[in-house]
Parts: structure tokens; C-alpha cells; sequence
């Protein structure tokens, strides 16, 4: 199997086919409109207005699974990222990433990368807190973690890198540039 035999429902309820982003470097993201990471839409837009021209489409998922932090119908969440983030990139119907419900492009994206830990510094520390409560075995299993989890799909549709939500913003942009 390969991404591109992969398809996400966008929020007209319409299935798009990852082979209509073959050639290209992709930047699969879950989302919330009411998380820390929030702000992280900017560094994202930023991005996208920089290198769509030279191949870079970024595919937007927004997921409630994270203490409900994604409350709102897909319009409201378009409308809260469009007024707030001025975002242009293609936005997806609300899924889970996790669990028995989980659209099979997570499933395959999890397979491809696991996680590999939330880094240094003060959030990484903070998540790895928090999540230890939550799951104590989180460090041992592939699922998503948290909101703005960024999966890194190379020109040839290989999944090269995973960032967690606490990755500088700065990786994730150098990452992209090396497969432009």
C-alpha cells in the first residue's frame, strides 16, 4: 500500500484521493482551534505561502479527540483558522486520528512513523507529564499523542519524518525545504 491509495473526506463531505498530491511534499497535520498549539496555524500558513508555488501542499485534519479542544462544525472551524490565521490550505472534515474510529490515512501514517518522544525543553516535559497520567505506556505505541502532530510525506509519497506538537516550528520548515 501507498499514501496515494489513501484518500481523506474534505468538508463537503467529498472523498479526496492523496493521488491528487503525487509530485508533491506534504505536510499532514491534526489540528485544534482551542489548543496551546494553536499558533502554530501561523508558522504553517507562513509555510504554505512561502513553497505551494514550488510543491508543498499542506492537508489539514481537524481531530476533538484531545480534551475536546476542537468543539466546533467544520465551518467553525474553517471560519475560526480563515479570520484568525488568514489559512489558505486545504482543510478536511473533522476525524479521529486515534482508536477503533480513526481514518485509515492516520492508521497508515502511524505505521509508517512511530513516536519517537517529545524532545527537550519545558513543553516537552510538560506533555510528557501530562500524557504519563494518562496513558503510562504512551512512550511505547504509535498513536497520536496530541493536537498539531505533523507527518512529513516526501515528492515520491514516503513518510520521512514525524514532528510532535512540542517540535520547533524551525525543524519542521527545514525538513520541508530539503525535499523542495
Amino acid at each position: 500500500m501507498s499514501i496515494y491509495d489513501l484518500s481523506v473526506t474534505n468538508t463537503k463531505g467529498e472523498e479526496v484521493s492523496l493521488k491528487n498530491y503525487e509530485g508533491k511534499v506534504m505536510v499532514i497535520v491534526n489540528t485544534a482551534t482551542g489548543c496551546g498549539f494553536t499558533p502554530q496555524y501561523k508558522d504553517l500558513e507562513e509555510m504554505y505561502e512561502a513553497y505551494h508555488d514550488k510543491g508543498l501542499e499542506i492537508i489539514d485534519v481537524p481531530c476533538n479527540q484531545f480534551a475536546g479542544q476542537t468543539p466546533g462544525t467544520d465551518e467553525e472551524i474553517h471560519e475560526f483558522c480563515t479570520l484568525n490565521y488568514n489559512t489558505q490550505f486545504p482543510q478536511m472534515k473533522k476525524a479521529d486520528v486515534n482508536g477503533e474510529n480513526q481514518i485509515p490515512l492516520f492508521a497508515y501514517l502511524k505505521e509508517q512513523k512511530r513516536f519517537e518522544g517529545f524532545g527537550k525543553g519545558v513543553k516537552a516535559l510538560a506533555m510528557s507529564t501530562m500524557l504519563s497520567k494518562i496513558d503510562k505506556d504512551y512512550k511505547n505505541n504509535p498513536d497520536i499523542k496530541w493536537n498539531f502532530t505533523k507527518f512529513v510525506v516526501d515528492r515520491e509519497g514516503n513518510v520521512v519524518a514525524r514532528f510532535e506538537p512540542t517540535a520547533d516550528m524551525k525543524e519542521v520548515k527545514k525538513c520541508v525545504e530539503s525535499l523542495l
